[in-house]
């Protein structure tokens, strides 16, 4: 059997503190990884800069003219991780087997790779890297992420708990991904819903090389409700509920109020009042929220705008040398129109 080519995906935002530490190794693992056989010598690591303000680019772009095995993608704006990711997995697909994708901080491990590949070579089309433990995570953070993969799960999304970014796709997994045309792609979520043959690999996660998470609680809150949005009503059907019993409530004590005023028992009662008018208000201006979070989903499928913009691809040579040939028409076209 012919040993795969493979493809490693790092999507890089304002990683410059960490990028050249992330290069050496990964590129010392392929090494390896050629010389024993295990892959293909045409395998390559794609950094995608997502539209990076330091000097990631200029880091990925140096090391593209030098080292044989870095290739890479820039976008032309930041487009976020996930759209970043997408598009190092749709650009390598085609000249490899499978693809592999890997934060630039180097937290997970890339020493379990290679049993990644040897799943794959055993017929697995996904293989998912999923941490053993969270002794490094804040009380706060762990206690949060695994009361968000206990509720997804709850709401019927098909998680593989303690599982990120970091996992094997063969390249008909990756094909099949492209074929779901949302906007908005949580991909924890849509990769278990292509089926196919997967398998796990476990590892216990390392401490960040350098810089600061790309992740901060602000980002975490958002890419939760975008995940439980993405994927479920549930949260609706609970605020109808919610309103349901709401109003059977207001009924009980229609009733009992009503009795009182009859047996002329009934006294002011300005703080009750108060108090019920801000608990229905608050009800009712998350229902209105939630609603819009719903419909402003619907909103921004609905445009079908791209999920990125590719400004340079380094990655496939026919696309550089597209690139190179406008370049040099558009210089013609300016010096044509400077000398007349």
């Amino acid at each position: 059997m012919d040993s795969p080519i493979v493809t490693i995906v790092v999507p890089c935002y304002n990683e410059e503190s960490v990028l050249q530490e992330t290069i050496s190794q990964l590129c010392g693992l392929m090494r390896g990884l050629v010389d024993e056989n295990v892959v293909s010598g045409q395998s390559k690591i794609l950094f995608v800069d997502d539209g990076s303000k330091d000097q990631t680019w200029k880091i990925i772009y140096k090391e593209t003219i030098n080292n044989e095995y870095v290739r890479g993608l820039k976008l032309s704006r930041n487009a976020g991780h996930q759209n970043a990711l997408l598009a190092g997995l749709f650009t390598a697909k085609e000249a490899s087997d499978c693809v592999i994708s890997i934060d630039a901080d180097l937290q997970d491990d890339i020493q379990v790779i290679p049993e990644f590949i040897r799943k794959f070579n055993e017929g697995c089309e996904i293989v998912y890297g999923v941490r053993q433990k969270r002794d490094l995570d804040s009380f706060f953070k762990r206690t949060s992420a695994s009361g968000f993969y206990k509720l997804m799960n709850k709401m019927g999304v098909n998680l593989v708990y303690n599982h990120a970014d970091f996992r094997l796709m063969s390249k008909r997994a990756i094909m099949e991904l492209e074929r779901f045309d949302e906007t908005n792609l949580f991909l924890r979520g849509i990769v278990p819903l292509i089926g196919f043959k997967t398998d796990s690999v476990y590892y216990d996660r390392k401490e960040r090389l350098a810089g600061e998470t790309k992740y901060p609680f602000k980002k975490m809150v958002a890419f939760a409700l975008d995940g439980i949005t993405s994927f479920s009503v549930t949260p609706i059907r609970l605020v109808l509920w919610l309103g349901c019993l709401s109003f059977f409530i207001s009924l009980l004590f229609g009733s009992y109020f009503l009795w009182l005023k009859f047996y002329g028992q009934t006294e002011t009662g300005w703080t009750s009042l108060i108090t019920s008018i801000w608990l229905i208000g608050g009800l009712q201006l998350i229902a209105v929220g939630l609603i819009g979070e719903y419909i402003g989903k619907i909103y921004n499928e609905s445009k079908r705008r791209p999920k990125y913009i590719v400004d340079l691809d380094l990655f496939n040579p026919l696309d550089l040398k597209k690139r190179e040939q406008l370049d040099n028409e558009r210089n013609s076209i300016e010096k044509l129109s400077k000398t007349n």
